[in-house]
């Protein structure tokens, strides 16, 4: 049985650890909100690009089109952009990414295809590089350390384009946590290279669309567009990843502090009943001494 002495220690010691953790959450709280809005207010541009991409490769007339459309002609070499957190204390937030992509390599590596891997966040790297560390081309670290910019997803997307010109890869493919609700993220996997061109519904925009003359014309507005929807789409994922890893943070540290606050509970339980139980021996053995006089 601990002394009274360990198990004050060990009260103290989980009260200081319970203070971190509320103030962790209360920090994640905070930059949730200001995440949630950065990525519900990036949701419709990166929804109208890909609906202008869509337009514009329908009306395109050139053969083949430009190569971030059209593609390399085969997929046997994918590059998988595993977007991460660089730091811990966010659940399974991390965990979730890094399985996607380990199904992912697993799933490629059967159909006898090519896997190379683009670490955005330092906890990605650290998962993947104990059973995938010759897959991994490199790591970008601190992209949303603090707020994320576009000139970090423009850097990122460029590079992106530069390799798939160099022919490093035929395909690739984002995997990042969508956010839904701060309870709940959504891990995606979405194909940025070639653009995954979504079918153009039957609205008034669709309709309206054959109303408009494009100068110079379709494939030069392409050739122009297609790279900036790399890093949009780039862009998108990393302000979905940034809030989701605020929501996962607050909730893992809502639990711990919950967590913590049974445990001090219980260890104040049995501090006074081992409190009581020395007082009640000592009274036993004074009584029992009087007695022998």
């Amino acid at each position: 049985m601990p002394s009274l002495k360990d198990l004050k220690i060990r009260i103290n010691s989980v009260k200081s650890t319970q203070k971190i953790t509320s103030a962790m959450k209360m920090v994640a709280a905070a930059k949730l909100r200001r995440a949630q809005e950065q990525a519900e207010a990036a949701r419709p541009y990166s929804a109208r690009m890909d609906r202008m991409i869509a337009s514009l490769a329908g009306k395109s007339t050139g053969v083949g089109g430009p190569k971030l459309l059209a593609g390399t002609g085969s997929d046997a070499t994918h590059l998988l952009v595993v977007m991460t957190a660089d730091r811990g204390l966010c659940g399974g937030f991390n965990t979730s990414i890094v399985r996607a992509a380990r199904n992912r390599i697993r799933a490629l590596q059967g159909e006898g295809k090519t896997a190379k891997l683009l670490c955005v966040g330092k906890k990605g790297k650290d998962q993947l590089r104990r059973d995938y560390a010759s897959l991994i081309e490199d790591t970008i670290e601190g992209v949303a350390r603090k707020n994320v910019e576009f000139a970090s997803a423009d850097e990122i997307g460029g590079r992106l384009i530069q390799m798939y010109e160099n022919g490093e890869f035929d395909v690739c493919t984002l995997i990042f946590n969508r956010f839904q609700s701060a309870m709940t993220q959504i891990v995606t996997e979405q194909q940025v290279i070639p653009a995954s061109v979504p079918e153009v519904a039957n609205d008034d925009d669709a309709g309206a669309a054959g109303l408009y003359e494009y100068e110079p014309d379709e494939e030069g507005i392409l050739a122009e567009l297609l790279p900036r929807n790399v890093a949009t789409q780039v862009f998108s994922a990393l302000l979905e990843n940034t809030a989701s890893e605020h929501g996962a943070r607050m909730r893992a540290m809502d639990s711990a502090t919950r967590n913590a606050g049974e445990m001090i509970d219980k260890l104040t339980l049995t501090y006074n009943r081992t409190r009581q139980a020395f007082i009640t021996k000592e009274l036993i053995e004074i009584i029992s001494g009087a007695e022998a006089l």
